[in-house]
């Protein structure tokens, strides 16, 4: 019997996902204002993530509940790994660490998936779905923003493993309509994904105020230039 979690989920953060979507970092990137600097720092943030999110899939795989959901041609991990060698060189892995909003995320994650895996399915679909739903958009935004070459940097993007990406999410949806799952189970899945859009906000505002300091230098520069233009 189907328990429409697909359309619960979506349902139950439709304010989450609109309040997300208006973090100043959010709206700039949506807009075109896309600073390497900062989205590097997401590229890592987002590589502990995923690494904690696939580690517990992995590891609950036999789970009754994520069984369902276990997709390994979802996973991000390798792909970050590709985005960081870009941005960061060969030796990204010792200059980069976790953010303090993304260490929280990440301890969020082992501790379900230690103590309740099937809340790991709240994390799967705002993650993956999301990234498979925009994903396209969202690179070309940044390969036009940051002027990047031969989509390097942008590896993230691409589920190379999905040849089709509309039959998948709707093998997906139907994956998620039929794990067993009782209305608690449920309601507590869509209380999960409610604080997964938190925690994804907090590493987003984060990142604002590295976007703000940013602007800030490059007006202050702008003015330096004008008075001695002036002077």
């Amino acid at each position: 019997m189907s328990t429409d979690l697909a359309k619960q989920l979506r349902e139950g953060t439709t304010k989450s996902h609109s309040m997300a979507e208006n973090v100043s970092f959010v709206k700039s990137f949506l807009g075109g204002v896309v600073d390497k600097k900062s989205y590097r720092k997401l590229v890592a943030n987002l590589f502990y993530i995923y690494s904690a999110i696939e580690k517990e899939i992995e590891r609950n795989k036999n789970h009754v509940a994520i069984n369902f959901i276990y997709f390994p041609e979802l996973f991000r991990q390798s792909s970050l790994i590709e985005d960081l060698s870009y941005y960061y060189g060969v030796d990204w892995l010792s200059q980069i660490k976790p953010s303090s909003a993304t260490q929280l995320y990440v301890n969020r994650i082992h501790e379900i998936g230690a103590n309740q895996p099937e809340l790991l399915i709240a994390h799967a679909y705002t993650r993956y779905i999301g990234d498979l739903s925009g994903g396209q958009i969202l690179k070309k935004i940044a390969i036009n923003a940051m002027n990047l070459q031969n989509n390097l940097g942008t590896s993230f993007y691409d589920f190379r493993a999905i040849t089709d990406e509309k039959l998948f999410k709707s093998e997906y949806r139907n994956a998620l309509n039929n794990i067993p799952l009782n209305d608690k189970q449920i309601g507590q899945i869509i209380a999960e994904a409610n604080i997964a859009f938190n925690l994804n906000m907090k590493i987003f505002k984060e990142l604002d105020s590295s976007l703000i300091k940013v602007m800030l230098m490059l007006f202050i520069s702008s003015l330096n230039n004008l008075r001695k233009k002036f002077t």
